[in-house]
Formats: C-alpha cells, structure tokens, sequence
C-alpha cells in the first residue's frame, strides 16, 4: 500500500475514531491500584471505601453475601436529612404508630411537630389537667403573630413592585420598553406603609389586649 493511501485510511479511522492511537488505553498506577483495590477478598459484612479515579467520587462498599452494595460517601447523611424533614420530633416514640403519610399527619406536623393522633391524644390530655384554655390561647397569639410576619412580607413585596421601574423585551428584534414606577418610596411610605402601621399597631394592642373592639 502507497504512503498516500495509508494516509488516507489514517484519516478514516481517525474520523471514524478506530485509530490505534484514539483508542489504546494507558493504565496509570492509580487506575492499576484501584483495580486491585476492587478484585480483593472480603469478607461478608466488610466495608471499605474506594474513589472513582475519572470522577472523583468516593464510594462506600459493603461486602453482602454473594455480592456488594455501592453508595456514595454522603448517602447516608442525605437519607438523615430526609428522615429529619418527613419526622414528628414532638410524637411519643413509645406509642406512636403514625407512618406520616395522611394530610391530618402532614398538616398536624407543621403546626405541632406531632401527627393527628398525637395532636388529639396531648390535647385531650390538657382538657383533663385544666390547661386547654392557655394552651389554646397561646396557639391563637402564635398563629396571629406568624400571620403578621406574612403580611410584612407582602407590604414589602408592595414596596418593590410599586417604587421599582420595570423594563421589558416588546418585539421580537429586541426593542425594549421601560415602565416608570407607579410612586417614589416617599409616596408609598404615606400612603401604604404609613396605613399598615396604623394598622399593625391596633392589631398588636388588640392582640395584647390593650384595646377591645368595643374601645374602637
């Protein structure tokens, strides 16, 4: 075969990426040390750790009866994570049965951080030793307050969309169109801010129990 035709099929096979030289593998020391990491003899309830060399990755290997089970270092930090947000920290672990998954549960567990169950049994519990009514009014005073916060939020939600100007893309060759803002900070500080705090002071007075409805 002429110089030029092997050339040729050189280039081919590069192309088609069957060259010798795109395709020979060159095994480091730590290619070669992971292999023989990973053909050792375990024993069954082994665990060891070994590191992808291409990625990086560090996996945690056990040695099951006949084969092994992979997972990443941090699998079982994620899983505690999870199990940390789906639990009911406040339920009695001793008689508790709930498995979570019940809207009751879910809804209970982010006003209590107990399930229904639970919920019903600490209640019936404070009925009989007299102290639902504080119980109960120490829930309203949170909820109200939790409310408040909310609607802090929202006024300054107000704040930005009303004193902000706005620019926007209006056709497709890209001509953009810039908005004003609907008032100045000044102007939202007399008007909606200033009626908010009239009204946050009031509900707070009626919250504490300084006012009544009838004082109004």
């Amino acid at each position: 075969m002429s110089k030029k035709l092997q050339n040729i099929k050189a280039i081919q096979q590069m192309l088609d990426g069957t060259h010798k030289f795109q395709t020979k593998k060159t095994v480091g020391f730590s290619d070669a040390n992971s292999t023989a990491k990973r053909n050792e003899r375990h024993e069954v309830g082994d665990i060891w750790e070994e590191t992808d060399s291409a990625t990086g990755i560090t996996y945690v290997i056990e040695q099951r009866e006949g084969f092994r089970i992979k997972k990443t270092k941090n699998t079982d930090m994620l899983q505690q994570v999870r199990d940390e947000i789906r639990s009911f920290p406040n339920c009695r672990k001793e008689t508790c049965t709930c498995v979570g998954t019940h809207p009751l549960d879910l809804k209970m567990r982010n006003v209590h951080g107990m399930c229904f169950d639970c919920t019903i049994e600490m209640e019936h519990e404070l009925r009989k030793s007299g102290k639902y009514d504080e119980y109960e009014q120490t829930k309203i005073r949170e909820n109200a307050l939790a409310w408040l916060k909310s609607a802090e939020r929202d006024v300054e939600l107000l704040r930005e969309t009303y004193t902000s100007a706005a620019k926007f893309v209006s056709n497709g060759d890209g001509a953009t169109e810039t908005w004003t803002s609907k008032m100045t900070p000044e102007e939202f500080d007399r008007t909606i801010q200033d009626q908010f705090n009239k009204f946050k002071e009031n509900f707070l007075k009626k919250l504490n129990g300084e006012i009544t409805d009838e004082n109004n």
